[in-house]
């Protein structure tokens, strides 16, 4: 079964909308088979529930006590006059107490879930971005892609903790005080308490709405500013060999010129929206305080029905004032959420086929039947490109820059998909194997071997998971590095720093080839695998290869000739196409292309004056 091949322009920046990212999110609250987790889902809404029963029960000890000191107690209960002002005083301090209480219990029950949620999300996120194809990733700037995910795990932190419990229970407790207000004062109360939260909640939700095209804005320069910068600092050296450091001190500061931009917006619309925000709470509970009064003055209401109206309205307004603050936070996590699920929306471009099986190699033969390839479907890298490299063989494609080599080694890896022809190895297409099979059968040294921030141990190490120290050691000795690994202060543990920059190129080169040594594959692809050493370490490392290369199909990309002289075969590409192939003995007799570029490079190699390459064509 075959899949169709997506380009760059089929892989557009995608955002889940703000109730499809809600929809994301409830599996990890309640999901299937995770009794645990629902069990203290559920235990954390009891506690939320209790927590807001004595919030609102709170206020009834006030009152009591008030009257009882005011000497104005005919309509209150007699259990609860019993209790006496002081006893009714220290009920309500008591009351208050455990409401927080209850809600201190319910986040130290929440937390794991709310933890193990965000642990499943990134890790989920981490995977994808992993499964994503090459074009995706040499597309997107690693730096704007760090800050969309940690963005929207932050999100889901704040979502899970502020929507649960503070949004749902804020419901519960006004719409629990507006009852109570009509049923003890009067149904004025409560309509001025619901007009003033319908008033509040319609023009926070239509500012905050304003402010997140300001916040997005925000969120856009301050990644552009935080790529440049990691940009700026992953080609540190390149920066100090032009001498650019103002230049790109400049390019930054121009980022972080158009940042302050949208954050002073920002800053000067919270402002509008907090002082609209406290003008309106404030007239609703003046306008509430003086309804009570004016009863306290007529004798309808007592004194501590006057505080207990008070308590309630600063009850309610301390959360609606979080209001604010909160629905912004969570309108915004919504829009980073709805990035990050968005690149988890982001379609795997190489993918295994439904029924695809393990890749099996007997043999190791490699076979490109009539491939053609082109990273946009305006531009065709490879076309029709045959050969085959039987058993064992040694097959070496040379070229100009830009004729496919490379193309065909990432074709090999299935880094792409071919858009005609088929890839085989010993018979099986590759599209019709798992990914993962063919990775583990195919070995690649590449021309600029990157390392990854941690000693050369790990670094040699990651070649095979659960490799032995022993058979570490070995791989390093047969890729010639290990007497130099030996002589370091910290020797195999020693940290090779970003990227393995504190290594020189030669000695990255080599702990790549062991990491490679070490994985032993059967397949092996080798582009310019030597291209970074001097003459005499690259004979040497030429000499690890050959022995590694025994038994086992190799493709080698070269640029030096003298390196693939005793291939089996050599392909000479130029654009795409294979136009000389043969041994090296015949490719040389015949006079062509390829006895021109090895007619120049030993002239080269000599000091001697560089042949007209074109001419000899």
């Amino acid at each position: 079964m075959r899949r169709s091949t997506a380009t760059s322009a089929d892989l557009p920046e995608q955002s889940a909308s703000g109730g499809q990212t809600i929809l994301r999110v409830l599996p990890y609250l309640w999901p299937k088979g995770q009794l645990w987790v629902k069990r203290r889902v559920a235990l954390a809404m009891v506690l939320l529930l209790l927590a807001k029963t004595v919030s609102i029960i709170t206020p009834w000890f006030y009152k009591y006590a008030v009257d009882a000191l005011a000497g104005e107690t005919a309509k209150d209960p007699v259990w609860m006059l019993s209790l006496g002002a002081v006893g009714l005083t220290v009920a309500y301090g008591l009351a208050r107490l455990g409401a927080v209480a209850f809600g201190e219990m319910r986040d130290a029950v929440f937390v794991r879930v709310g933890q193990r949620a965000l642990r499943r999300l990134a890790l989920e996120t981490f995977t994808h971005i992993h499964e994503l194809s090459l074009r995706y990733h040499i597309t997107r700037k690693t730096g704007g892609l760090s800050r969309i995910i940690e963005r929207g795990v932050k999100g889901v932190d704040f979502l899970l903790r502020f929507m649960l419990f503070s949004i749902g229970p804020l419901i519960i407790e006004l719409t629990l005080v507006s009852v109570i207000f009509a049923l003890v004062f009067g149904w004025q109360y409560a309509a001025v308490v619901v007009v003033t939260i319908t008033v509040y909640i319609a023009f926070t939700f239509k500012v905050t709405e304003w402010r997140v095209k300001i916040r997005r804005e925000m969120n856009d320069q301050d990644t552009d500013a935080n790529q440049k910068a990691i940009d700026s600092l992953l080609n540190y050296e390149t920066v100090k060999y032009f001498n650019a450091e103002a230049r790109e001190a400049a390019r930054y500061d121009v980022a972080m010129q158009r940042y302050e931009v949208a954050a002073v917006k920002t800053g000067q619309s919270l402002a509008l929206l907090n002082a609209g925000q406290s003008l309106l709470i404030t007239t609703g509970l003046v306008i509430v305080m003086v309804m009570a009064a004016r009863g306290v003055q007529s004798g309808v209401l007592t004194v501590g029905d006057f505080v207990m109206v008070n308590a309630y309205m600063i009850q309610i307004t301390m959360p609606l004032g979080f209001l604010g603050t909160v629905y912004r936070e969570i309108r915004q996590a919504l829009v980073d959420m709805g990035e990050m699920f968005g690149l988890l929306g982001q379609p795997a471009e190489v993918t295994d086929a439904p029924d695809a099986k393990p890749l099996q190699v007997s043999a190791g033969e490699i076979c490109f039947d009539n491939v053609q390839f082109g990273y946009e479907p305006a531009r065709q890298i490879l076309k029709g490109v045959s050969f085959t490299v039987a058993p064992g063989q040694k097959l070496a494609l040379v070229g100009h820059s830009g004729s496919g080599k490379s193309t065909i080694a990432r074709l090999m890896f299935r880094f792409y998909d071919v858009t005609g022809g088929a890839i085989r190895i010993d018979g099986q297409d590759l599209r019709d194997v798992t990914l993962g099979s063919l990775h583990a059968q195919i070995g690649v040294v590449p021309q600029d071997t990157v390392l990854f921030n941690d000693t050369i141990h790990y670094n040699i190490a990651y070649g095979r998971d659960g490799a032995t120290e022993d058979e570490i050691v070995a791989a390093a000795k047969a890729a010639r590095i290990h007497d130099f690994i030996s002589r370091l202060p910290e020797g195999y543990e020693t940290r090779v720093g970003e990227r393995g920059l504190k290594l020189s190129g030669g000695e990255k080169q080599r702990v790549g080839i062991a990491r490679t040594l070490l994985k032993n594959p059967p397949i092996l692809i080798l582009d310019e695998a030597t291209s970074a050493l001097d003459s005499q370490t690259e004979g040497s490392i030429q000499e690890s290869l050959a022995e590694m290369g025994q038994g086992r199909s190799q493709i080698v990309i070269a640029h030096r000739l003298s390196t693939i002289a005793d291939a089996d075969q050599i392909l000479v590409m130029e654009e795409g196409v294979v136009i000389e192939r043969g041994r090296h003995e015949e490719l040389l007799a015949r006079g062509g292309t390829y006895a021109a570029m090895w007619a120049r490079q030993s002239d080269e190699e000599r000091g001697g004056p560089a042949p007209d390459l074109a001419a000899a064509q």
